[in-house]
């Protein structure tokens, strides 16, 4: 006994030691980097976005208060049922095997808590749904291994997003895996949709400072939406294991004012200018043959003018006034002199 009790004392020494440590080592964890993981972080990416707000709340103030008092609950139950049954202070076994009141109660109270958890889960879920009228639509597509992104609203047609070479990163001190060579420009305050597809296999966009995750599928288009609320630049990943270089697929999103952000768009030859979907190099026509939107194409409204029917092409046109009908009698004549 006397060798447990000392074993007992030392391992509650290094845990309070440890404890210590923790509390201590807490104000290096809160100095998060905004928009890249933080080495030795312990929590989420600080918040960049509303919806990346509203999921902070969710983590913070919902789930881990809920699953910190459960595992207080179970554990206190642990030591209690350990100290109280075990074979030196209860030699004789009680006979029983069920109550009916803890049956009840061990069933009820999780799906209570669940319920619970639902309602706020669901409230966040409606709010990645919901998205606001968009000021911006970029189109972004995953390949095997980069990513490829359009804005046809501005005519700027697709291009090329790959991953920094290491020996560029280290030159222009940004991170490795993370920077990428051509990155998605917007506008800071102006609400973006992210049109969200994949050419080849499963992809998945996703940065964590704005709260997107948004599987890309082949021959799908999946949609969300973020509202930058502060300039800098912010990464992400491909977070679909997607082959051998999944690693590999960086996101980078350069959250701008709005004169550069005009400036960049000139730079890619493209207008602040709306583009119509008859202008666009095929973003716009997309998202309607996808019914994405309710508007249609120039060419589609012009299509029935362009291509005449067999109908239109053989009804005879009634004559002007003051010509003469008996120009079109031979034609009309012309079976019966077969």
């Amino acid at each position: 006994m006397g060798l447990g009790t000392r074993a007992l004392s030392k391992a509650g020494g290094v845990l309070a030691s440890a404890s210590l440590a923790v509390f201590f080592a807490t104000p290096t964890w809160a100095q998060d980097l905004m928009g890249q993981p933080t080495p030795g972080g312990i929590g989420l990416q600080p918040a960049a976005s509303p919806l990346k707000h509203e999921a902070h709340i969710f983590h913070d103030a919902i789930l881990m208060p809920i699953i910190t008092a459960i595992c207080v609950l179970v554990l206190g139950l642990i030591i209690w049922i350990a100290i109280r049954y075990n074979a030196k202070s209860n030699p004789v076994p009680a006979k029983w095997s069920h109550n009916t009141l803890i049956e009840i109660i061990w069933t009820v109270l999780p799906v209570m808590i669940l319920v619970g958890i639902s309602l706020f889960s669901f409230r966040l879920l409606f709010a990645y749904h919901d998205m606001p009228t968009p000021d911006l639509t970029v189109k972004a597509t995953g390949n095997q291994w980069n990513w490829a992104y359009e804005y046809p609203d501005q005519g700027i047609a697709e291009y090329i997003s790959a991953i920094l070479p290491e020996d560029e990163a280290e030159a222009q001190g940004v991170p490795y895996r993370l920077a990428a060579t051509d990155p998605i420009v917007v506008p800071v305050g102006k609400t973006v949709r992210v049109l969200v597809t994949a050419a080849d296999v499963i992809h998945a966009f996703a940065l964590p400072a704005f709260g997107l995750k948004t599987d890309a599928v082949p021959g799908r288009v999946n949609e969300t939406w973020f509202r930058a609320e502060r300039t800098g630049i912010f990464y992400g990943q491909c977070s679909e294991l997607c082959g051998v270089d999944h690693a590999f697929m960086p996101i980078q999103i350069n959250v701008v004012t709005e004169a550069e952000f005009a400036a960049w768009v000139a730079s890619k030859g493209g207008s602040m200018t709306p583009k119509t979907a008859a202008e666009a190099p095929g973003g716009t026509t997309a998202q309607v043959a996808a019914g994405t939107t309710g508007a249609t194409t120039a060419t589609d409204a012009a299509a029935p003018a362009a291509i005449p029917t067999a109908q239109t092409a053989t009804t005879p046109t009634a004559p002007a006034a003051g010509t003469a009908p008996a120009a079109t009698a031979p034609a009309a004549a012309a079976p019966a002199a077969q």
